[in-house]
């Protein structure tokens, strides 16, 4: 692709450019003063704010040069694993570089903090109620700070100031953490995975089915079509009486198919199972179940469907972006394909799902957020090499080019569904195991509407009152 041809010219440029030039300094070569008065402290600006009227016109939302020194102040930033910039990359090297002239003109270092994933949460959340948060910026997911630590205003809200769509992935701000009117997170460089369904390319040409994609293309890729086409691949190829063939790997989709609708199980704190388009939901697990459409479980646990697909026989697996990078690797005979996953009745786009979105944050204890946002933006603000976010990655999961652009079509909207991970007294395993068994949906949903709001109760009953 002409991506890669231009990705080895750049990597060379850089080599011999950062050999060339023993003082690190950016390439834009441009120097403009730190202040808006235009005083020039001879230090180079970061490389995506080269020329603040022309960046401003090109990007409206990019937030003017703010001058202020830091005293050199230390801001820690912590998470789970180091976050620390490297250089692996020319954007990658970009943003070093962005860094490391806004700590020279604003006076600041950064330390990177990292904290044990299994005692994260406890720790983050005790520093935070002591007045005492372990950084300045500090990734959380969203069940682990929402209802509870939001309530306590323990948190800046930052939607003010978070407004640059080429430094920060915005939905994270203005949906993801999203609370009660505020978002109180942030994230730059790049959405996560995309959610979609992969497909045994081969197996489909075998059975002379129509390819895949042409449903994309029609726009005609929807629940009724998936089920039109998981039927069709079912097929008994030695005519035993049995099927060896099987179009789908799971009937077990339920957060696929809630994000997909544009739906979910809670809303603020209340349960919204009745809700019509949860219902739809609903009854499209349901008919996965009652009209044998997905191949049966053979008793294995949550990886079972994607061994299935591994095996060759299995046309359909929902899964994620990355796990590309498996089936290049165990399944080299077969090509295999990505999709988004199919729209809903209620739907008009297609959308990715995720239960546990994390960002950045920063505590109210810290002093001038805003700062500290302007400095992640301006780190962040460059012009990438790249066509599109995550090429790299798509381009190494993905060799097809619709596969590449389905999951950018799919990445483009992430739907946030709540479960059990925000609400422990939650039966939903229970719930989603009672549709793939097939049980009516107005039987469901009449026996988890009361566990389900009383699970919902039990979390946001536990916020101490304002």
């Amino acid at each position: 692709m002409a991506a890669r041809k231009w990705w080895m010219v750049v990597c060379i440029f850089v080599l011999v450019f950062v050999t060339a030039c023993s003082s690190g300094e950016g390439t834009s070569g441009n120097r403009v003063g730190d202040n808006n008065e235009g005083t020039n402290s001879g230090v180079n600006e970061p490389s995506g704010t080269n020329n603040g009227e022309e960046t401003a016109a090109a990007n409206p939302n990019v937030t003017p040069e703010m001058d202020f020194d830091l005293g050199g102040r230390t801001i820690k930033l912590v998470s789970w694993y180091d976050e620390a910039i490297q250089t692996d990359s020319p954007d990658s090297i970009q943003r070093k570089e962005n860094l490391d002239a806004l700590m020279e003109k604003h006076n600041f270092n950064v330390e990177y903090v990292v904290v044990d994933y299994g005692e994260y949460r406890d720790k983050i959340a005790a520093s935070l109620l002591a007045g005492e948060p372990l950084g300045d910026i500090i990734r959380l997911a969203r069940p682990w700070m929402m209802p509870a630590l939001v309530k306590q205003d323990l948190f800046w809200p930052l939607d003010d100031y978070v407004i640059n769509d080429n430094a920060f992935v915005l939905q994270y701000t203005t949906d993801h953490s999203q609370f009660e009117g505020n978002g109180y997170g942030f994230r730059i460089g790049v959405t996560g995975a995309a959610s979609g369904i992969f497909y045994n390319r081969s197996l489909m040409n075998e059975f002379g089915m129509k390819p895949l994609q042409e449903y994309v293309d029609e726009d005609n890729w929807n629940w009724d079509t998936l089920i039109q086409v998981a039927k069709e691949a079912n097929k008994d190829t030695d005519n035993d009486g049995k099927l060896d063939r099987w179009g789908l790997a799971t009937a077990s989709m339920l957060i696929q198919a809630l994000s997909s609708n544009e739906t979910g199980l809670v809303e603020g704190n209340k349960q919204i199972l009745d809700d019509p388009k949860t219902q739809e939901s609903f009854n499209f697990i349901s008919r996965l179940a009652t009209e044998n459409v997905a191949r049966p479980t053979e008793g294995g646990d949550w990886t079972e469907p994607k061994q299935f697909f591994l095996q060759g026989n299995t046309l359909l697996y929902p899964g994620m972006d990355y796990e590309a990078n498996d089936f290049k690797a165990d399944m080299a005979e077969f090509d295999v394909g990505f999709l988004p996953f199919p729209k809903g009745p209620s739907a008009t786009n297609y959308h990715t799902h995720v239960t546990i979105p994390n960002y950045y944050t920063i505590p109210r204890a810290v002093e001038n957020p805003e700062q500290i946002v302007y400095l992640w933006e301006k780190i962040y603000d460059i012009e990438s090499i790249y066509d599109y976010p995550k090429q790299a990655d798509l381009e190494k999961f993905f060799s097809n080019e619709d596969d590449i652009n389905n999951a950018k079509n799919a990445a483009e909207s992430i739907k946030v569904i709540e479960q059990g991970d925000y609400y422990p007294s939650m039966p939903y395993y229970e719930l989603v195991d009672e549709l793939v068994e097939g049980i009516s949906v107005s039987t469901v949903i009449e026996k988890y509407k009361v566990p389900f709001q009383a699970a919902i109760d039990e979390v946001w009953e536990a916020v101490p009152a304002e």
